[in-house]
């Protein structure tokens, strides 16, 4: 079931939706008016506050975070625009919501028995009860009014100093003034004056174990610590981090943290710091005593892995031990893996030197053999000798997993459908650690324009199956170990899919498969590479053409009445399934054989043309047989960061194998001067995308993203136009927001096509985030772009990318949209305008239909980039 049937909310979240669309108009409207409504006299809003550092507003996001009363949300704006909406909500609650409902209410015996009469008691109690929540509810969701308090302003003081110290300017002044008015209302300025920064100067080692003392010469050379920079107390703290990694990955096992430590002097250095590195001995604590002594290298002794380990077997014998390769494995039932598919996932090697890297690699790596419910390694000391015993505990996840999957939908084409699937895992199915999947899928509905009343009710279906098997190494003849190790996770999916369709568009049988190569170089780093993608597509019922894309056979059809091919009340529609051709396809072969009264300069005959040429395109059968290599540079650390970037790279290949093989062995071409395998001909191309996303976090939920697309696919060779499948696409809840998907372009074409598509593509996006209230998110954004044709076989000028000229079609959405973030999903509301489109005339091209009537309501799932 898709995730939108599958979206519940919970008893708050509705109540929060409803009393949200109750309030929110209401309060918007109050909030810039009635902001002091709450406010005390005697007492004074916050409205602004402003650090102003050597006689410059800073406005960096890291700085005005110290201030310790911040003003109430929007009412720095939004674009210049100070909407305070929860402080709007806030002030709509009664401060004594008790004490008016006894006044007014239940101080009223004849009102009260009124109401009780009307209601019952229990009915009564519950509308005062409402009244209570609804109250508790408007003050919970609002933000109360930030007061001003001149304590906590003294402390921000305080803490801005600390902040400018720890920066260096260690002699920094802050002071503070407040400008009060008469309505209530204040502004807190802080003046903070730097003075003159100091410097580092000298760093002297004082290391009290030998062994430690031994490698500074070595690990100092990458010191954060340069001489001349300014004192950072952040770089003092990296540093810390950066020796500690190092030693912990040089042998160090009991070393910490807070082993290190810096000790500065100031005194008469002018504006110099003089720094002391100190670390001290290893600190032994006993039951009665603590001593100390040098840090030691450990080296790993042996590597023990319990292939079996559970709480369900805690108290059974090992049964079975092997050796191989320095590793010593153990298990208390049959070992089930091979010896080599578990230890090619251990880094931790008899005999190498103690480092926190190979243990996390290792942890890594056996989380992504999806083998094992849960892994923990121990390292156990060697009393005799300066060694680790390193014990690894598996417990494997269960082998066979199976999944049941059914759904009930209704679509455009289908009143009703029920469709099933399922699955089957099988974990470590050749003792490998590889993971087969078998799924199938089995579904059937009732047609929206079935008209034989005789046919079956479900006359759509659809049966596929598909077999997966991933590989935790590279499957290849050749040692790859040197070019990507196995640190990087290397894999291998192996992929094979079948699936058929009937009374579903042109009725596809689609065979499919797949040898892809995946690996990690790097933690933002993933490199994909498709070795063999093979795709064939064979189109059914090719005479549905015309019963599926609607619009061509209404503009060959308004065509055919024009020149009196037809009468008015005729149609090109053929209900004969004895002729091999429709008359719409008779008509096109008329028009252009020149039997009707069109000529090749009409405009009409050009229409039927392109008609014809796409028809062609969208019905003959593809073969694609590629290859394609995916990179993606991800420094998003987290769910919850918000300033990071993307970078996509894709390349892909197809036909160069097949048709230099055609050639090798002499095949001949087709009528269309193509080579054929199987009697299709195969398509050739070069195939391009470049995709960067870039977050930038303004604090307090405020995201500006943007996203920059291009893409490009040149058929050559065997082909002259590029595969539905593989072309591209504008507009939709992800791409340009005020087109529907599919009806953008290509270029200034005013085409009323079902699915519009070429092959070269730009796309820019711009959007500015920010919270509302509660899990309620807002954003304003503007998107542009378009597809174009490009070196094929399109030659309408409208639709044809010429040069940088043909940028001016370049269409712009913008609009704003409103989201609510359930925690694990983000529900998505975006409303389009088209701004610029280019499909209308030159001089008519700006805000055309820029209004609610022609927008296009977009609903989504997560963010859209």
């Amino acid at each position: 079931m898709s995730l939108l049937h599958r979206i519940s909310l919970s008893n708050n979240n509705y109540k929060s939706l409803c009393y949200f669309s109750i309030v929110a108009l209401f309060a918007l409207s109050l909030s810039s008016c009635n902001v002091v409504k709450r406010v005390k006299d005697g007492e004074h809003l916050i409205t602004k506050n402003t650090i102003i550092e050597d006689s410059i507003i800073n406005n960096e996001e890291r700085i005005n975070n110290i201030i310790i009363q911040k003003v109430n949300t929007g009412m720095n704006g939004i674009l210049g625009i100070k909407i305070p909406l929860k402080l709007g909500i806030y002030n709509l609650a009664r401060p004594n919501i008790d004490s008016i409902l006894q006044a007014k209410v239940l101080n009223d015996s004849a009102k009260v028995r009124w109401k009780t009469k009307l209601l019952s008691k229990k009915q009564f109690d519950k509308s005062i009860e409402s009244r209570r929540n609804f109250n508790s509810w408007l003050k919970r969701t609002g933000e109360a009014p930030t007061i001003l308090n001149e304590e906590k302003t003294a402390k921000t003081v305080n803490n801005l100093k600390k902040y400018y110290y720890s920066k260096g300017w260690f002699n920094n002044e802050v002071v503070y003034e407040v400008k009060k008015d008469s309505n209530k209302r204040a502004q807190v300025i802080y003046k903070v004056t730097k003075n003159k920064p100091y410097t580092l100067d000298s760093v002297t080692p004082i290391i009290s174990s030998p062994a430690i003392d031994s490698l500074y010469s070595t690990f100092s050379k990458a010191s954060l610590l340069k001489k001349g920079e300014q004192h950072d107390e952040q770089n003092f703290k990296n540093e810390r981090e950066r020796i500690n990694t190092y030693l912990r990955n040089a042998g160090f096992y009991y070393f910490g943290q807070d082993y290190i430590r810096f000790e500065t002097d100031t005194i008469d250095t002018n504006h110099k710091v003089n720094t002391e590195l100190i670390i001290s001995n290893r600190t032994i604590r006993g039951e009665d005593s603590t001593s100390t002594e040098p840090f030691k290298i450990y080296k790993i002794k042996e590597v023990n892995i319990f292939t079996d380990d559970n709480f369900d077997n805690r108290f059974k014998a090992i049964s079975d031990t092997t050796v191989y390769e320095n590793y010593t494995l153990y298990s208390k039932d049959k070992l089930k893996f091979r010896p080599k598919a578990i230890t090619d996932a251990i880094f931790i090697n008899k005999g190498d030197t103690y480092s926190d890297i190979t243990r996390s690699r290792t942890s890594r790596y056996l989380y992504d053999l999806q083998m094992f419910r849960s892994s923990s390694i121990d390292y156990v000391e060697n009393k005799e000798d300066t060694t680790l015993s390193a014990n690894i505990y598996l417990e494997p996840k269960k082998k066979y997993v199976l999944s049941f999957d059914p759904e009930i939908n209704q679509s455009n084409i289908q009143t009703i459908g029920f469709s099933f699937s399922t699955g089957l895992k099988i974990r470590n199915v050749f003792r490998g650690a590889e993971t087969l999947e078998i799924t199938g899928i089995a579904a059937i509905g009732a047609s929206k324009n079935r008209t034989d009343d005789a046919t079956a009710f479900f006359d759509i279906n659809e049966f596929g199956g598909n077999i997966r098997l991933t590989i935790p190494r590279l499957f290849t003849p050749f040692n790859t170990d040197k070019v990507i190790p196995k640190y990087m996770s290397p894999s291998t999916a192996i992929n094979l899919s079948a699936t058929s369709q009937q009374n579903i568009g042109l009725d596809k049988q689609t065979l499919s498969g797949l040898v892809s190569y995946n690996w990690l170089p790097s933690s933002t780093v993933t490199n994909k590479l498709d070795l063999f993608n093979i795709q064939f597509v064979k189109n059914l019922n090719t005479s549905n053409y015309f019963g599926v894309y609607t619009n061509s056979f209404g503009r060959l059809n308004s065509i055919a009445r024009n020149i009196n091919y037809i009468a008015d009340n005729e149609s090109l529609r053929d209900n004969s399934l004895a002729n091999r051709f429709s008359p719409a396809d008779q008509f096109i072969d008329e028009v252009l054989a020149g039997n009707t009264s069109l000529t090749t300069n009409d405009a009409d005959f050009i229409t039927v043309n392109n008609i014809e040429e796409r028809k062609e395109r969208l019905t003959e059968n593809n073969l694609i047989f590629s290859t394609s290599f995916d990179y993606k540079k991800d420094k998003r650390t987290n769910i919850f960061d918000n300033d990071f970037s993307v970078f996509k790279w894709r390349v892909e290949l197809a036909g160069n194998l097949l048709s230099n093989l055609s050639r090798v062995i002499g095949s001949s071409k087709n009528n269309n001067g193509n080579y054929e395998v199987f009697g299709v001909a195969f398509s050739q191309y070069f195939k391009t995308e470049i995709d960067y996303i870039k977050y930038f976090d303004l604090g307090r939920r405020n995201v500006f993203a943007f996203r920059t697309y291009a893409g490009i696919a040149i058929p050559y060779g065997n082909s002259n136009s590029i595969p539905f499948a593989k072309s591209f696409f504008a507009g939709g809840p992800n791409d340009n927001r005020a087109w529907t998907a599919y009806n953008l372009g290509p270029g200034s074409s005013n085409t009323t096509n079902e699915f519009n598509e070429a092959n070269f593509k730009i796309h820019l996006s711009a959007e500015q985030r920010f919270n509302l209230f509660g899990n309620f998110r807002g954003a304003l954004f503007v998107d542009a772009g378009n597809i174009w044709n490009v070196l094929d076989n399109v030659e309408d000028e409208a639709a044809t990318f010429t040069g940088f000229n043909s940028l001016k079609n370049m269409a712009v959405g913008s609009g704003f949209g409103i989201r609510y973030d359930f925690d694990f999903f983000v529900l998505r509301f975006d409303t389009g305008f088209k701004t610029y489109d280019p499909s209308q005339s030159e001089g008519n091209r700006w805000f055309k239909n820029y209004n609610f009537r022609n927008a296009v309501y977009n609903i989504g799932i997560n963010y859209p980039f």
